[in-house]
């Protein structure tokens, strides 16, 4: 095979997935993930791309950038490190239980970006994985974060996605609860009762929450189709700075303020890779490529009821974990809106990265995954690497996207 690493050939723009390292390895077939599987060693020690679409939109000079090709030149250029794509736009999900088991075992996953949108369900068609494939998927990989088990890093689409998996999850929490609780619990009637109060008032408050842009109601209730995720006011693509979280607006509803309390209590408790980064070092920069956005409100929503359900669910442990209830311990213990992006002093995405937490109910350690609107692994030009040609060692180390990502990846395999 020849050598792509010399310095003749690696800018080359003529290979892409499948052809060369490091972009050797794209699983396209039910057959390349058998073959795939017999292998653990490759897959152990690689991280594991998904695609939920070709590429993630079209940069200013009118190029389909697909994203996941400098993922993998960073991963091999900064940790020597392989990739494997799962381009599920035309593989499909193929064997679910094969897939996943690959996934969780991978050293880390990117849920990668796409140019579809989570807000109609008709712009995944044409594709072999439909929007509820990927949602049934995100759902999945969200339950995963066990010891040992691989974190996720959901990107523009996959953090759009992840928001909807959440209040899905919260949703189906609750209606199991409240239909086997009675029966779970027979001999512990005070944890029963508190359980039901608890989803009692996860539902009613999720079922009337209202989502607000530029004082416009635009969505009420979670089960409203656009209450995870909406329009953004202003599209971004190019360069934003990230900054803080501050709620500043006010809010319709009263309990926004409990919300509220509990992302600071979360925010307190958990030190986080991109805040401390955002409060040393100066003007962080990076590249927004998205229409759509996920809404402060639900994920305020998702945490409180994480975090409820998490306290409620501890008393009855040893009888629930042996029961039909026993998944809801693979939920997560709470999720934190870590920053927003501001462009020439105004505020463009409140939710612009998340930290999704899981707090082990035996050790009390955490673990982690993450997600961000933001494309940390594209630079300014919103071009492949492939195309424009690969950074040095020095321009990625100057690259506040690319920093922030390693970062993350660095932190969270660490756990």
């Amino acid at each position: 095979m020849q050598n792509y690493y010399d310095d003749e050939n690696i800018n080359s723009t003529n290979f892409g997935w499948g052809d060369a390292a490091p972009l050797e390895k794209e699983i396209l077939s039910q057959q390349d993930l058998d073959l795939l599987i017999t292998t653990p060693f490759t897959y152990n020690q690689s991280l594991c791309i998904i695609e939920p679409a070709e590429h993630v939109g079209h940069n200013t000079i009118g190029e389909p950038v697909r994203a996941s090709i400098n993922v993998a030149w960073l991963a091999q250029r900064i940790a020597d490190c392989d990739s494997i794509v799962f381009p599920l736009w035309k593989s499909g999900l193929m064997d679910r239980k094969k897939l996943s088991h690959v996934l969780t075992s991978s050293l880390a996953i990117i849920f990668e970006g796409g140019h579809s949108t989570v807000r109609k369900s008709e712009s995944f068609a044409g594709t072999k994985c439909s929007h509820a494939d990927l949602l049934d998927l995100s759902e999945e990989l969200i339950l995963s974060r066990r010891l040992r088990s691989a974190p996720s890093i959901f990107i523009c689409l996959g953090h759009q996605l992840a928001a909807q998996a959440h209040i899905r999850l919260i949703k189906k929490a609750v209606q199991d609860i409240l239909e086997n609780i009675d029966e779970t619990l027979i001999n512990q009637p005070n944890s029963s009762e508190a359980l039901q109060q608890v989803c009692n008032r996860i539902k009613s408050l999720g079922t009337k929450l209202r989502i607000v842009k530029d004082g416009n109601i635009i969505a009420t209730g979670w089960d409203h189709p656009e209450f995870a995720v909406g329009i953004n006011e202003v599209p971004e693509a190019g360069h934003c700075e990230i900054v803080h979280y501050e709620k500043k607006d006010s809010h319709p509803d009263p309990e926004l303020a409990e919300l509220l309390t509990t992302q600071a209590i979360t925010a307190e408790e958990y030190d986080g890779v991109i805040e401390e980064s955002i409060s040393y070092e100066k003007d962080l920069n990076i590249v927004m490529f998205h229409t759509d956005e996920v809404n402060e409100e639900a994920i305020l929503f998702a945490n409180w009821a994480y975090r409820s359900l998490y306290q409620a669910l501890l008393p009855a442990r040893n009888e629930l974990v042996i029961s039909q209830l026993s998944w809801l311990f693979n939920l997560p213990s709470s999720i934190e809106i870590l920053c927003s992006t501001t462009a020439e002093g105004k505020l463009c995405t409140e939710v612009a990265a998340t930290c999704i937490n899981y707090r082990d109910y035996d050790t009390r350690q955490t673990r982690r995954s993450f997600t961000c609107q933001f494309h940390p692994e594209l630079r300014d030009d919103l071009r492949e690497f492939k195309k424009s040609g690969i950074p040095s060692f020095e321009d990625l180390k100057k690259d506040d996207g690319i920093r922030l990502l390693i970062r993350i990846l660095h932190d969270s395999l660490m756990e």
